[in-house]
């Protein structure tokens, strides 16, 4: 899930941003909060969390051994405690392949319509 081009200049994402990027909602958003000590957005005097792109690639882990790899929260942190490093590069690594993956069906697709 590439974060969307125009928003890439932006320092800091609403919860319903942040939400939209990985088709879930701000409730469970902020049940991760609680189940995941290592993402804490900033809050404004009225408690709006603001996400960095650093809190982004955060929930982006979280969001791919929970809801793509369908781990439990368990075994979601407790793999994250024992190897963050090696959890950041494979989701980066999976994203990476995925984005491929889609150019790819797309450029077949744009083939097949050649026919």
């Amino acid at each position: 899930m590439a974060l969307n081009p125009n928003k890439e200049l932006k320092q800091y994402y609403s919860i319903a941003e942040v939400a939209e990027m990985f088709d879930v909602n701000a409730t469970l958003l902020r049940f991760w909060e609680k189940q995941f000590p290592q993402i804490s957005p900033k809050r404004t005097g009225r408690s709006v969390r603001l996400y960095t792109k650093e809190d982004i690639e955060k929930i982006r882990v979280v969001h791919n051994l929970v809801k793509v790899r369908g781990l439990k929260l368990e075994a979601a942190a407790a793999l994250i405690r024992k190897n963050k490093e090696g959890v950041e590069k494979k989701t980066e690594l999976l994203d990476f392949l995925r984005e491929i993956r889609e150019e790819l069906v797309g450029i077949k697709r744009g083939l097949g319509e050649l026919e």
